[in-house]
């Protein structure tokens, strides 16, 4: 699993200890490795972006639930520049053409992010240098560098940087293009033949998910932290190892429910599609496995 703030929050309350699961966290630096891992068998769960690499294994896997979202007033993903670019006038994303921008992978959650703000703004696909690198920290690495121009990366990766100086947060992902960023999911063969255990999981995680949407969510789904904020930043920062005040600062939308954008995820299995960059078929009724997900009600 990656750093998915739910996960954490469920593993500190034992929220799966107490449905009889005794579970073993396993971090990644980048999305795509974990579906590998679950399709595998070597992990029973991931939770993760969404990415061309998950849905290139579709036929393996199965999406159980929803996991972040960009949304408004939230900060899952963040636009970043070096400091030299930023110098030089790279000073919003508006700014982009004629600059470097550094991502994972082609097809990963950031590719969509990229892609997604080009088509609001129109840009031209040939005025921007994709920059493909291994994972987010090397994306950091790059900006402090001044190696590439521009990122997105998770802002959880970049706090610290931010905070010393060494890059600009030029905005938020969710604040131009919202869209369903990650999922909870799981191998089909375990979705199939382990439906007690998958239920399970499901309980100790949707507790996890409603403790954390309500520590930061308003009535009207934007942020406002409540009374009980300060004990889940604590919860955050002790398992990230990070600074409470880096953390409040980076705070994702997550549904209380963990509900599912099923339309949002099939225009994403459409466009990598058309993108060529899924190597198989994927059949969406199959891939987003209806016993399990909650979807999200059509707006």
């Amino acid at each position: 699993v990656r750093t998915a703030s739910p996960v954490l929050v469920a593993i500190d309350r034992q929220y799966w200890n107490a449905e009889g699961l005794d579970p073993e966290v396993v971090f990644f630096d980048s999305a795509p490795p974990i579906a590998v891992a679950v399709a595998s068998g070597d992990l029973d769960f991931g939770v993760a972006g969404l990415s061309g690499g998950l849905y290139n294994l579709g036929s393996a896997l199965r999406i159980i639930a929803a996991s972040t979202r960009e949304a408004p007033g939230f900060q899952l993903s963040a636009y970043l520049a070096a400091k030299g670019a930023f110098d030089k006038g790279l000073k919003s994303v508006r700014d982009f053409p004629g600059y470097s921008v550094a991502i994972t992978q082609f097809g990963a959650p950031v590719h969509y992010d990229l892609v997604l703000l080009m088509a609001k703004y129109r840009f031209d696909a040939q005025a921007i240098r994709i920059v493909p690198l291994p994972s987010n920290p090397a994306q950091i690495a790059a900006l402090t560098g001044s190696t590439v121009d521009a990122a997105i990366v998770p802002v959880s990766y970049a706090l610290q940087a931010i905070d010393r100086g060494d890059i600009k947060l030029l905005g938020y992902v969710g604040d131009e293009t919202p869209w369903q960023n990650g999922a909870a999911f799981t191998s089909a063969r375990l979705a199939d033949h382990r439906s007690a255990t998958v239920e399970a999981f499901l309980r100790g995680y949707r507790k996890a998910t409603r403790d954390y949407h309500d520590a930061f969510t308003g009535e009207d789904e934007r942020r406002a932290d409540g009374a009980t904020a300060p004990a889940v930043i604590a919860i955050l920062a002790k398992r990230l190892d990070q600074p409470p005040a880096l953390v409040a600062s980076g705070i994702q939308y997550v549904d209380a429910e963990a509900r599912l954008d099923v339309e949002d995820v099939i225009r994403q299995i459409d466009w990598y599609r058309a993108q060529g960059l899924l190597k198989a078929e994927i059949d969406p009724a199959l891939f987003i496995d209806k016993r399990y997900v909650r979807a999200l009600p059509k707006s």
